[in-house]
């Protein structure tokens, strides 16, 4: 077995000895590159020999946005708790590694759908992969055809990388009863991540303002996909046993909580060169996050018009100017929203790492694991990864004739 994912024997589930998972451990995100390196390169050459302009234009455009993925936090929290969990013992190196990497191909799925949906052109600071594939074309037809051309062909190429996440599992060796765990786990992440992303949707439509709501959709479109998932699947490829299993998936739905909570933070909070997209975007949307169903509920309570009235005339008005998102700024923190939600964001990942206590070492794996949640929490300004905001990284599908595509 190599760290790089490969192997000698041609089984990615083989367990490889602790001084190769050492060699990962050195640099988890560049060994979980090195797999879609070798993994994107087979299905590019396989898209080819479907048809030279789909593997061109669409296929390379979907392996380019998920070899240029910043820190790879989901697969980072996979591997830090298989090796948390695994102690010293046989570290089964290449199943880790590649459903890691299957990991970052489902998140390109969910970034390029939800660019879509949101109608979002910037991605990490570069153009968003369907107005990438608009810019392509642009002049070729009348602007109303063109955007439904864009936005088919961004949620094509989301659908391609689910393909080849759903394909990169399956085709992964594992044994004995982590076999079974790692599928049902698979099929529920794969299930919430859409359940999450449907009640974002169909709160903007229906401009339903509840905390209760929001939160449940900040559970499962970011605490479950982002990181109680990645754990419970570091879990299972260890076999850790029913107790640390249970821990780590409240620790992980806490802290995953968190995460999301502090993302809707750092849309409206957070410098946009931090976040590499515009900032209010949410706002703008008309996303009933946590933070602005709060704000709403408070200013209802104290019968404040003023409040009342810049939420409603804010929230989904894509053409609110800075000038109209500092008035909601000032509505978010004057209600006491904004410390409600860091108020929240500390108590749930105190929480977290509570459940931990007791059942991961306090040193070693163990300490990485706790620092890469604590990291993740503390949001852009920080210096840390929200979901969905690794880096901003340059992406330029080659022979486009675009000038650059990102997440």
């Amino acid at each position: 077995m190599r760290p790089d994912g490969g192997t000698d024997a041609g089984d990615g589930g083989v367990p490889a000895g602790p001084e190769e998972a050492g060699l990962v451990d050195a640099d988890v995100p560049g060994a979980v590159g090195r797999v879609l390196d070798q993994v994107l390169a087979d299905r590019v050459a396989r898209a080819r020999a479907v048809d030279a302009l789909f593997a061109e234009e669409l296929a390379g455009r979907v392996a380019l946005f998920t070899r240029s993925g910043g820190k790879r936090t989901r697969s980072q929290l996979l591997w830090w708790t298989l090796r948390a969990c695994g102690g010293t013992g046989a570290v089964p190196v290449g199943a880790a590694l590649r459903i890691g990497a299957a990991l970052e191909l489902l998140q390109t799925c969910a970034l390029v759908h939800d660019d879509v949906m949101d109608g979002s052109a910037l991605r990490r600071g570069r153009p968003a992969l369907h107005a990438d594939l608009r810019a392509r074309y642009a002049g070729s037809a009348a602007p109303e055809r063109l955007g439904r051309f864009a936005a088919a062909g961004g949620m094509l190429a989301g659908d391609l990388a689910l393909v080849w996440s759903d394909d990169l599992v399956a085709e992964t060796p594992l044994a004995g009863t982590a076999a079974a765990a790692v599928r049902r786990l698979w099929s529920d992440l794969r299930t919430e991540m859409v359940a999450g992303q449907y009640l974002d949707v169909q709160g903007q439509v229906t401009g339903s303002y509840s905390p209760v709501r929001a939160m449940r959709a900040a559970c499962l479109k970011s605490g479950r996909y982002s990181v109680e998932r990645p754990l419970a699947l570091g879990a299972a490829l260890a076999g850790a046993d029913d107790a640390t299993a249970h821990a780590l998936s409240g620790a992980g739905l806490a802290i995953g909580t968190a995460f999301q909570l502090r993302d809707d933070l750092d849309d409206l909070f957070a410098p946009s060169r931090l976040t590499g997209k515009p900032s209010g975007g949410d706002v703008r949307e008309g996303k009933p996050t946590c933070l602005v169903a709060l704000a709403h509920v408070r200013a209802e309570a104290r019968g404040d018009r003023l409040a009342l009235a810049v939420l409603r005339r804010s929230l989904g008005d894509a053409r609110l100017t800075e000038a109209g998102l500092d008035r909601v700024r000032e509505v978010l923190v004057r209600t006491g929203a904004r410390d409600s939600v860091e108020r929240r964001i500390d108590r749930l990942v105190a929480q977290g790492l509570r459940r931990l206590d007791g059942v991961l070492p306090a040193h070693g794996p163990g300490e990485r694991l706790r620092r890469l949640l604590t990291a993740a929490a503390e949001g852009a300004a920080a210096g840390g990864a929200p979901p969905g905001a690794d880096s901003a990284v340059p992406v330029a599908p080659a022979s486009s004739g675009a000038k650059g595509a990102g997440r």
